[in-house]
C-alpha cells in the first residue's frame, strides 16, 4: 500500500527505518530480532511514542507513514491534523506466504514459527510493540487478501473517501 501512494506523490517514512538506522548506529544487523529489541530499548529510554516524534519532523504534508506498531506512536501521530490511520491485514498465511516471497532475514521460515514472531510484536507492554491495539485505533481498514491491482482499487476507494470528507 505505502508503495503505490508513493506511486500517487505521498512521500514515504518508516518507523522501522527509524529503528533500522538505530541498529546501524549500534553496529548491528537489520534482523527482525534485532529491530523489535531496538525498538523497544528505545521506547524504554526514550518514552513509547519516540520513533513517532522522530518521524514527526521529517513530515511535509503528503505523507505515508508505515510500520506503526505502538499505541502511543499513533497518538504521537495524531498531533497532525491531517493524520488519518489505515490498517491494513490480510490471512496469517498470506502474510506467510508474502513474507516468504519478500525473503526478509528473521521473518521465520515456518508458518509456526512466523505465527509465534508475530505474537511476539503483540505484547501487552506499554513499552513494546502492540500489533492488535494500534489496529483497534485505525480509522479505517483495508483487507489485503486478494491481488495487488485489488489493493490499489481499494487504495483508490478510500483515497475517494478521504478526499470527500476533507
Amino acid at each position: 500500500m505505502a508503495n503505490y501512494l508513493v506511486s500517487k506523490g505521498y512521500a514515504y517514512h518508516s518507523l522501522s527505518d527509524v529503528i533500522r538506522e538505530e541498529a546501524r548506529r549500534r553496529g548491528l544487523d537489520c534482523s527482525r530480532e534485532n529491530l523489535i529489541d531496538v525498538g523497544n530499548d528505545l521506547r524504554a529510554r526514550y518514552g513509547p511514542s519516540i520513533l513517532a516524534r522522530r518521524i514527526r519532523e521529517r513530515l511535509t504534508g503528503k505523507d505515508v507513514v508505515d510500520s506503526i506498531r505502538n499505541p502511543y506512536e499513533v497518538m504521537e501521530l495524531r498531533k497532525e491534523k491531517s493524520f488519518f490511520l489505515v490498517g491494513v491485514d490480510s490471512k496469517l498465511e498470506l502474510r506467510f506466504k508474502r513474507s516468504l516471497q519478500r525473503g526478509r532475514i528473521g521473518d521465520g521460515v515456518s508458518l509456526k514459527e512466523f505465527q509465534d514472531k508475530e505474537e511476539k510484536e503483540n505484547s501487552s507492554n506499554f513499552l513494546a510493540q502492540q500489533l492488535n491495539e494500534c489496529m483497534k485505533l485505525a480509522d479505517h481498514i483495508i483487507f489485503n487478501n486478494g491481488t495487488l491491482e485489488e489493493l490499489h482499487l481499494k487504495v483508490n476507494e478510500f483515497l475517494t473517501l478521504l478526499e470527500k470528507s476533507s
